[in-house]
C-alpha cells in the first residue's frame, strides 16, 4: 500500500536542509530503485520553482510500504529529521486514484 509522508520544515532550516540533502535523496533513490517510490519533492516557501533564500516549507513523499508501522519507521530515520530540518511529520495511508 502507498503511504503519504507529509513533513513541515522548522523555521530557518534551509542551511541544514541543504547540508543533509544528499543523504535524504540517497534514501529516496533507494526506494525508487526498489520500485516503491510514487513521488517525492519539497514545498517551496514561496510561489517559485527555485525559492532561493526563502527556502522550503516542507516535503511530500508517497511511497509503498508493507504497513503504516513500516512507513513511520522509515520516515523516522530520515536525515532531515535527524538534522532537525523537520518540525513535524505526518504519515498516513494513501490510495492512488489517478492517473490509473
Amino acid at each position: 500500500m502507498f503511504y503519504a509522508i507529509l513533513a513541515e520544515d522548522r523555521e530557518d532550516s534551509l542551511e541544514q536542509r541543504l547540508k543533509v540533502r544528499p543523504k535524504h535523496v540517497e534514501r529516496l533513490k533507494q526506494l525508487q530503485h526498489e520500485g516503491r517510490l510514487l513521488l517525492a519533492g519539497p514545498h517551496p516557501a514561496i510561489d517559485a520553482e527555485d525559492p532561493g533564500p526563502a527556502g522550503f516549507s516542507g516535503s511530500l513523499i508517497v511511497a509503498e510500504f508493507d504497513d503504516l508501522t513500516s512507513a513511520k519507521a522509515w520516515a523516522d530515520e530520515d536525515p532531515y529529521i535527524k538534522a532537525g530540518v523537520y518540525a513535524r511529520v505526518t504519515v498516513k495511508p494513501f490510495n492512488k486514484a489517478l492517473p490509473a
